[in-house]
């Protein structure tokens, strides 16, 4: 199969995929008392600290994704949360697999059944390495927005870090993996550290970046070694391999890993546009605010003589 067709494949098994793609854009803006920065922040140092720690790159991506995708029905209800709350290991599990199995009907089979594996081997705590310094630079540091030389830049609230970001990516590269044939490990860990240049470089967005002309690419370039030298040799090299699938689609991981960048840049402005777009129609009807229950009667009745709804 030439690459256009294999494109063309790949292309109608993302479609069933945009959904859950969509939907992890809520993983950036679900904050908790333990994780304030948001889930994608917390997976996005927890992540980073298990390579660190010297996980196998394969089994962070498959468990770091199961996190993910159980959070976008449990938000931040996960292992440890559950346990503290006085549920037993199982029960906890029990409910983070539903989690799981409630939005992964899109997935291929085999990677769903992958994920259910790593979301039941997950402990909580089990990294004791910090993640890198580099790490909390690129959870303050906020993405630039919609920008296009000679225009206004757009900027929505709230801004989207490069932690939000990467950490949507690698997720979302291990979600498109097979609609592309790939492996999973590399995109994931492409998806973690395309950015590691702006850890030291604050964002001017695609406007900015074009006014330092041929001077970009060097910079680029020095401040990801700069990066690279805080790791382990064994994972600055594992960092080098995936960031090697930036920049081309020679590959199936490469093609993996834009996918899911391309993605993830579109779908970020759609989640704004549908916010803004929402009504109080929607609340009530397609969400019944009011949820079913021995209240709800009572409440629309409420609503209905304040002259609220409908």
């Amino acid at each position: 199969m030439n690459a256009p067709a294999r494109e063309a494949t790949a292309t109608g098994r993302l479609a069933e995929l945009r959904p859950l793609l969509s939907e992890l854009m809520d993983l950036k803006r679900i904050r908790t008392p333990d994780h304030p920065d948001g889930l994608a922040a917390h997976g996005f140092r927890r992540a980073w600290a298990a390579l660190a720690s010297g996980m196998d790159p394969r089994i962070v991506a498959l468990r770091e994704t199961a996190r993910a995708v159980a959070a976008v029905r449990l938000g931040g209800l996960d292992l440890d949360v559950l346990q503290r709350a006085g549920l037993s290991p199982q029960e906890a599990m029990r409910v983070l697999g539903r989690g799981l199995e409630a939005v992964s009907r899109p997935l291929d089979p085999r990677l769903r059944e992958r994920l259910s594996v790593a979301l039941a081997q997950t402990p909580e705590g089990a990294c004791h390495a910090p993640p890198p310094l580099f790490v909390e630079r690129l959870v303050q540091q906020p993405r630039a927005g919609a920008t296009y030389p000679g225009r206004p830049r757009i900027v929505v609230s709230p801004q989207e870090s490069h932690a939000d970001h990467c950490y949507a990516v690698a997720v979302g590269a291990v979600l498109v993996a097979p609609c592309f044939g790939a492996s999973p490990a590399l995109p994931f860990v492409a998806g973690l550290s395309h950015h590691l240049f702006n850890a030291a470089l604050p964002d001017a967005g695609y406007g900015g970046e074009a006014l330092l002309g041929d001077l970009l690419e060097p910079v680029m370039k020095r401040l990801t070694e700069e990066a690279l030298a805080t790791l382990p040799e064994r994972l600055a090299g594992v960092v080098r391999q995936a960031l090697a699938l930036t920049g081309h689609v020679d590959s199936a991981e490469a093609r993996a890993f834009n996918a899911s960048d391309a993605l993830d840049r579109v779908l970020e402005l759609e989640a704004h546009a549908r916010a803004a777009g929402f009504t109080l129609r929607q609340a009530m009807e397609d969400l019944e605010l009011i949820h079913p229950g021995p209240l709800q009667a009572f409440g629309n009745g409420v609503l209905r003589e304040a002259g609220v709804w409908p």
